[in-house]
């Protein structure tokens, strides 16, 4: 036995100290091994819509109802399941409604105990009674824990667990009860969750998902373009810090900073009816959800133009700062024509080319030194830059990505990224240069993903500068894996007529991912087998409406981005795609657009609408086949070798 193996021995010695106890320990992480594999859940690019993303959430993208069909079979009605499955969802509010309408309530209370009971067994019967009792709530966690469990020993069971459920409701704690069941139902539908990026953005609510998030018994992030973005701009980056807002403003979700994280923009506002009170804001329409205030319209585009203006300033000090970034086509303040009101936009290699501009209203722009920010707009972006660097919510949320994160993930065989791999047009893969070295493949997601720490918890300002500039690479530069275009045209949107002026040439990733040997390469890249693995990406909508599939290379590639965001729908003709991977294969959901919570209880109606099996594995799964399995394999082995340390004399055990 080497000196390291002896350590760990001896570090394990003081948690097993005889051979009974460790030979306890094996025999119980061997009964683990030898259960199914818990079940994965897979979202994405759910970009702040907390409604619908809460009702996926909950319902396990069908996996609740299909645990009530397994259990309940024809004993129930259609309708009974119905209105079980949204209590399991909703249980608080399905409550509410229930007192204020039901005239036998004890019976009811009674009936949807029993079921709960019921689905609690059936959820919990793939996990050991250790683990099932680490998710009980503490305040039920004996109660549950007697219904839950075979008592051999009592002749009328049906009289003693009736006996147990009629004194919860006499004693009047039927309802807390019911939600705490319901709840843990939901807990052990799902062993995992995995967000293959784009938290936040368009939608009224990230700070919301973020906090369900942050509370979830068991959660991964892939980093989205999105996501980066505000961690960019928590990290007190500037040029992140007016994207940020720039997109809140668009989308009319101001409030979301305001009110959802306390960040102060009266600073922004102040400035923007001085600046741009009698300036045409006209090309910087809201896009108005049906929460949106319309009385704040008309500041609203007067702070979204100001914002911008602000941003393409910022932006373009940056791509100076960094010819590496190869990002000169952006910069285009300097190309805009004052007298002529005509813009010159680069096309590649080919030459210029002049598009009117449809807005030549800037006054806070100098055309003799346009990306300068006036006196005014360093103080409102420096009061910004300190309110988003001192939101203690926003902080922990970002540190929750930073723990829980990072730009790929490999689980279980599986590799999960949000974007692309950056791929050439003959399938080689891309090489990005960063601080004057070219990476390519795995090695680019891990030189990015360290920057991207770096700019946040560096403390060398300089080191950290570096970082925090690299993260707004990642939100939008030609090589960023998570953006995967050639360039992100938010000028030419705003201020170009012309269409093909708007077009951002996607990354030859996606011409080429439908190729065998594309997959493969990718796969091989990562370290993984090509036989067994999937890559799950996230990223681009699926156009389903236009025949699309989200199941590419058959089935080895899987893009689950099907426009949760409703701003998408109208082009995807869905509400999105997720993905479960249980003991027994891969299913892919897609999913109807979602009305409203309040529609979901009422009407008992349920997001999912139909599934497909992406795979169906030739045996069932078992814990034995997991990372986690892995895990418990290097335990048991170093447990037996403890074992043995203690059968030959080599430690002392403690009798």
């Amino acid at each position: 036995m080497n000196e390291k193996d002896h350590k760990v021995l001896r570090v394990l010695a003081k948690q097993y100290r005889n051979s009974a106890s460790a030979a306890t320990e094996i025999i119980n992480l061997q009964s683990i091994m030898n259960l199914p594999k818990g079940t994965e859940h897979f979202l994405t690019d759910i970009h702040g819509e907390y409604e619908q993303f809460n009702h996926v959430l909950k319902n396990g993208s069908g996996s609740v109802r299909k645990k009530i069909d397994e259990e309940f079979g024809n004993t129930i009605s259609s309708r009974d399941k119905k209105s079980l499955a949204t209590l399991i969802y909703y249980p608080e509010e399905k409550l509410e409604i229930v007192t204020r309408q039901e005239d036998n309530l004890e019976d009811w209370y009674t009936i949807s105990l029993h079921r709960l009971v019921q689905m609690i067994k059936r959820v919990s019967s793939k996990y050991t009674r250790s683990k099932v009792r680490k998710a009980l709530p503490k305040d039920f966690a004996y109660v549950i824990e007697e219904l839950i469990t075979e008592k051999e020993e009592i002749h009328d069971k049906e009289a003693y667990y009736n006996e147990i459920i009629h004194t919860i409701i006499r004693i009047g704690r039927a309802p807390q009860f019911i939600i705490a069941l319901s709840q843990l139902i939901q807990c052990l539908v799902i062993d995992h969750l995995h967000i293959v990026g784009d938290i936040y953005d368009r939608g009224p609510g990230p700070h919301i998902i973020m906090d369900t998030l942050c509370a979830y018994h068991s959660v991964d992030v892939q980093w989205g373009n999105h996501d980066i973005l505000w961690m960019g701009a928590a990290s007190g980056h500037q040029a992140c810090i007016a994207n940020v807002i720039r997109i809140a403003a668009r989308y009319g979700n101001l409030d979301t900073l305001e009110e959802g994280y306390g960040i102060n923009l009266l600073p922004l506002a102040t400035f923007a009816m001085e600046a741009y009170g009698n300036a045409d804001c006209g090309k910087f329409a809201i896009s108005q959800h049906p929460d949106y205030n319309t009385k704040d319209l008309t500041l609203d585009m007067k702070m979204h133009k100001a914002m911008t203006v602000m941003q393409f300033k910022l932006e373009g000090q940056l791509i100076m700062r960094h010819p590496e970034f190869h990002m000169e086509d952006r910069l285009l303040l300097d190309r805009i024509d004052f007298e002529k009101g005509t813009v010159s936009i680069r096309e590649g290699d080919a030459v210029s080319r002049e598009y009117v501009m449809q807005d030549m209203d800037f006054p806070t722009v100098d055309p003799l030194n346009p990306y300068a920010l006036t006196e005014e707009e360093e103080k409102v972006m420096e009061r910004l830059q300190h309110a988003f660097t001192k939101c203690e919510k926003l902080q922990r949320h970002v540190r929750f990505l930073y723990a829980k994160g990072g730009l790929y993930k490999i689980y279980n065989g599986n590799l999960l990224y949000h974007g692309c791999v950056p791929m050439n047009a003959d399938g080689s893969f891309m090489g990005v240069e960063v601080f004057g070295k070219r990476y390519y493949g795995k090695a680019l997601y891990d030189i990015l993903e360290y920057y991207a720490r770096r700019g946040y918890y560096a403390k060398e300002a300089k080191e950290r500068m570096a970082g925090q500039d690299m993260m707004w690479y990642i939100w939008n530069g030609p090589g960023s894996p998570v953006f995967g275009k050639e360039k992100m045209t938010t000028f030419e949107r705003y201020f170009i007529g012309e269409k093909e002026a708007h077009k951002e040439k996607k990354n030859s990733y996606y011409q080429l991912l439908e190729k065998e040997e594309t997959v493969d390469q990718i796969l091989k890249e990562f370290g993984l087998d090509t036989g067994d693995a999937h890559i799950v990406n996230g990223h681009v909508p699926v156009e389903q409406i236009h025949g699309e599939s989200p199941v590419k290379c058959g089935g080895r590639l899987l893009i689950i981005d099907g426009g949760f965001a409703k701003a998408y729908q109208e082009k995807t003709g869905i509400a999105g795609y997720t993905l479960v991977c249980n003991s027994r294969g891969m299913r892919l959901a897609a999913h109807e657009p979602f009305e409203s919570a309040q529609a979901a209880i009422v009407n008992e109606s349920d997001l999912f609408s139909h599934s497909v099996d992406v795979e169906v594995f030739p045996y069932r799964k078992l814990v034995a086949d997991t990372d986690v399995g892995q895990e418990i394999r290097e335990r048991i082995y170093y447990l037996e070798e403890l074992l043995e340390a203690y059968r030959n004399g080599m430690i002392m055990e403690e009798v």
